[in-house]
C-alpha cells in the first residue's frame, strides 16, 4: 500500500469564544504541529439565526484566520443541530421513540431522517455553505452532519417514518401487497394486509412484532440515513472538489455504514476509549477495572479496521479523546501515555489524520466537563503535552505505510439488524460475536481486514471468517470462496432465506456446507459446555447433522460435534465459543495452513505495516514480551528489514 503522511488535527468552535482570541488560538494550533481544524458542525443558529437570514461574516473571519496560520479547515454541515425556528416551521420533524414519545428540542440530533420538510431545509443550508465556501482555498475537506445514529437517533417511529415506510414497501413489493404477505408469512396470527396503507410501524405491539416486518423496517431506516447523507454530498460536489467525510461512532450498527461510505471520499470515526470501555465495549467487570484508564485493547483497533474498509482504504479519527469525558457511567483520567498510544495505534492501522476533541474545554452547556487540549482558562491540559510529543515524533518519521493482512472478517450491518430483531437469547448480538473472533485473531498477533458484500477483491486473504451472517447470498459466497482462502462459517450464517424464513432444507443456506442444523439452543451466561481439548461453548449452540462428506473438526467433551470440516474444505463452527476456545480454534487453523502468529500477552497487541512492527501495551504495568519489557501505556516501534 502507498505510504501516507500522518497528520494531527483538532475540533474548534470559534462561535464559543470571543473573536479576539481566534488568532492566538490558530497560532498555538500551528505551533503544536496541528494540520487540520474541524469547525461549523453545530453552528446553524449562528449561520442562519432566522430563516433565509444568512450570517457568514463571522465564519469567514474564522476560516481566514485559521487558513493564514497554515491550518487546513474541515467545514461541517450543521444539520445535526437545527435551531428553534426550524422546529417551529416543522413541528412534526422530531423523531419518535419506540414508546411513542417525541424526542424534544434542547439537545442535538433532534430530527427524523424521513421528514421531507427537514430534508429540504437541510438542502438549503448545505447549498448556501457550498456556494459560499466551495472555492475557498482554506476549506480542504467537508464533513456531513455529525455522528449519524448517536444517542439512538437512527430509528424513528414518527408519522413521517410511517408514510415513507409504506411507500418504500410498495417500491420493494410492487402493486400486489400479497407478495409482501407471502414473504412475511402474514398468514400467521391473521396478520395479512389488504393494502400498504394498513401497515403500521413495528412498535407498541402486544408482544413481539413479526420479525420480517421488524427487519424490513430496519432496512428501510438504514436506507433513509444513506439517502439523507447523499442529499448533502451531491450538493457539496456541485461546488467543491474537496474530499467529503462523515464521522461515524463506536458500535453504532443500526444503519449500513458501507452504503453511506459509498458517497464519501474518506470515512472517519470518533474514538473515546475510556467512555466506550464502560458503556459499550462488552467488557467484563474485571476488564473494566483492569483497563479503566487505558481502554479496551481491541475496541479501538476493531473500529480502525472497520472504517478503513468503509472508506475503501481512506480513513481518519475525527475526534480522539484527550482526557476525561463527561458522558460515560464513570469518567476516569487516561493513564499517562495513553493519548499517545491511541494516536500511534490509529496511525499504525492506516489513519491519515488523528484529530483531538476538542481544542479548549468549554465552560458552559452539556459538554463543559469534557476535556480539551487546553483547559477552560487556556492553560495546556495533559493531552496537549502528549500531542506535542507525537508532533515531535512525527517530524522524525511522518511517513507510515499501512499494513496488509492475511486474515479477513466479513462484517454485515444487515446481519446485526437481523440478530437484534431475533436474538434467540438475552444480550445475544452480532457485533459481540464478530468482536470475539476479531479479539482472538488479534491475541495471536495478526493484522485483520474487514470485508463486506461489495468488497471487490478477496484474493489476498488466506483465511476469511464469516460468522453470524444470517442472510448471505450464494453469489457472495461464490466470490469469497473463488480463490484459495480457507473459509470459516458460523454460527448462524445462512440461517435464513428471503426475509427471515428458515430454509426448507434447513440451515445453513450455504452451498459449501452440506451438514445441517437440526436444533438450536441458547444458554444463560453462567452456563457453558466444555470443548475438547480447549475452551467452552457458550450462549448459542447448534446441533449439527453431518453430511456424509463432512468430518468432525471440534467436539464437546460429551462427544457432540460443534464444528465440521466440509467436503468443500470449508469449516462450519456451530457455536459461540469463549475467548480461550476461540484462541485455540484459530491457533489450530493457523498452524494447519502454516500462517505465522505470535500469542500476545494479556493487554499487549501488535500491528505490522510494510516496514514496521508496532507493539502496544494497554496495561498499567510493565509487561515482559519476546521483544523485551514494555513499559505501561508504551508504544514500541521496530523497523523491519
Amino acid at each position: 500500500m502507498k505510504p501516507i503522511k500522518r497528520e494531527l488535527g483538532t475540533c474548534y468552535y470559534p462561535e464559543h469564544w470571543p473573536d479576539d482570541i481566534w488568532k492566538d488560538d490558530a497560532q498555538k494550533m500551528a505551533d503544536l504541529g496541528l494540520k487540520w481544524v474541524r469547525i461549523g458542525e453545530f453552528a446553524w443558529s449562528r449561520l442562519e439565526p432566522r430563516e433565509t437570514e444568512f450570517c457568514f461574516e463571522w465564519l469567514d473571519r474564522a476560516v481566514d484566520i485559521l487558513g493564514k496560520a497554515g491550518l487546513s479547515v474541515v467545514l461541517g454541515t450543521p444539520t445535526a443541530a437545527p435551531p428553534t425556528w426550524v422546529l417551529k416551521k416543522y413541528p412534526d420533524m422530531l423523531a419518535v421513540d419506540s414508546e411513542g414519545r417525541r424526542r424534544e428540542f434542547g439537545s442535538r440530533r433532534h430530527y427524523c431522517f424521513s421528514h421531507e420538510g427537514y430534508r429540504e431545509q437541510c438542502s438549503i443550508i448545505v447549498r448556501k455553505l457550498a456556494e459560499h465556501y466551495g472555492s475557498n482555498p482554506y476549506i480542504e475537506a467537508w464533513q456531513t452532519d455529525n455522528e449519524y445514529g448517536c444517542h439512538d437517533t437512527t430509528i424513528s417511529y414518527s408519522s413521517s417514518a410511517l408514510k415513507s415506510f409504506q411507500h418504500w414497501l410498495a417500491k420493494v413489493y410492487g402493486n400486489d401487497v400479497n407478495k409482501l404477505n407471502e414473504d412475511w408469512g402474514n398468514v400467521f396470527w391473521s396478520m395479512e394486509y389488504q393494502s400498504y396503507d394498513e401497515i403500521r410501524l413495528p412498535n407498541l405491539t402486544v408482544t413481539e412484532p413479526n420479525p420480517s416486518h421488524a427487519l424490513a423496517f430496519r432496512r428501510f431506516t438504514s436506507s433513509q440515513v444513506s439517502s439523507f447523507n447523499r442529499i448533502q454530498t451531491e450538493i457539496i460536489r456541485e461546488y467543491s472538489s474537496a474530499p467529503i467525510i462523515h464521522n461515524f461512532m463506536g458500535r453504532i450498527t443500526d444503519f449500513d455504514h458501507f452504503e453511506v461510505g459509498e458517497d464519501l471520499d474518506i470515512a472517519s470515526w470518533d474514538s473515546y476509549p475510556l467512555g466506550f470501555l464502560l458503556d459499550r465495549a462488552g467488557a467484563t467487570e474485571e476488564e473494566k477495572f483492569q483497563f479503566l484508564r487505558q481502554g479496551d485493547p481491541d475496541f479501538q483497533a476493531f473500529h480502525h479496521d472497520l472504517y478503513r474498509s468503509v472508506g475503501d482504504g481512506r480513513w481518519w479519527v475525527m475526534e480522539q479523546q484527550p482526557g476525561p469525558v463527561n458522558w460515560a457511567p464513570y469518567n476516569p483520567e487516561p493513564l499517562p501515555g495513553m493519548i499517545r498510544l491511541w494516536t500511534w495505534e490509529a496511525f499504525a492501522h492506516g489513519a491519515e489524520t488523528v484529530s483531538y476533541f476538542r481544542w479548549r474545554q468549554v465552560p458552559f452547556a452539556q459538554e463543559q466537563m469534557h476535556s480539551g487540549l487546553l483547559q477552560p482558562d487556556s492553560a495546556p491540559a495533559p493531552g496537549y503535552f502528549e500531542a506535542k510529543q507525537i508532533k515531535e515524533e512525527l517530524v522524525a518519521s511522518p511517513i507510515i505505510s499501512s499494513g496488509s493482512s492475511d486474515v479477513a472478517i466479513y462484517f454485515d450491518y444487515d446481519s446485526d439488524a437481523a440478530w437484534q430483531v431475533q436474538p434467540m437469547g438475552e444480550n445475544l448480538n452480532y457485533f459481540q460475536l464478530v468482536m470475539d473472533h476479531y479479539r482472538a485473531i488479534r491475541r495471536l498477533g495478526l493484522n485483520v481486514d474487514f470485508v463486506h458484500k461489495k468488497t471487490k477483491d478477496f484474493s489476498r486473504y488466506k483465511i476469511i471468517s464469516v460468522v453470524g451472517a444470517i442472510h448471505i447470498s450464494s453469489q457472495l459466497i461464490s466470490r469469497i470462496s473463488s480463490d484459495k482462502a480457507l473459509v470459516i462459517f458460523g454460527p448462524r450464517t445462512g440461517a435464513k432465506v428471503g426475509n427471515m424464513k428458515i430454509p426448507k432444507k434447513l440451515p445453513p443456506n450455504i452451498d459449501l456446507v452440506k451438514s445441517r442444523i437440526v436444533r438450536v439452543e441458547t444458554l444463560p451466561p453462567n452456563e457453558s459446555l466444555d470443548i475438547d481439548p480447549f475452551g467452552n461453548a457458550i450462549r448459542y449452540i447448534e446441533t449439527l447433522k453431518l453430511d456424509s462428506n463432512a468430518s468432525p473438526y471440534l467436539k464437546l467433551k460429551n462427544g457432540k460435534v460443534i464444528a465440521t470440516r466440509e467436503g468443500s474444505g470449508a469449516i462450519y463452527l456451530g457455536a459461540m465459543v469463549d475467548r480461550d476456545g476461540l484462541i485455540g480454534f484459530y491457533q489450530k487453523l493457523f498452524e494447519e495452513i502454516e500462517l505465522d502468529f505470535v500469542l500476545m500477552p494479556d493487554g499487549v497487541r501488535r500491528r505490522c505495516t510494510e516496514n514496521e512492527e508496532f507493539w502496544f501495551n494497554y496495561n498499567d504495568k510493565v509487561i515482559q514480551t519476546k521483544i523485551g519489557d514494555i513499559q505501561p501505556a508504551d508504544v514500541i516501534r521496530l523497523r523491519l528489514v
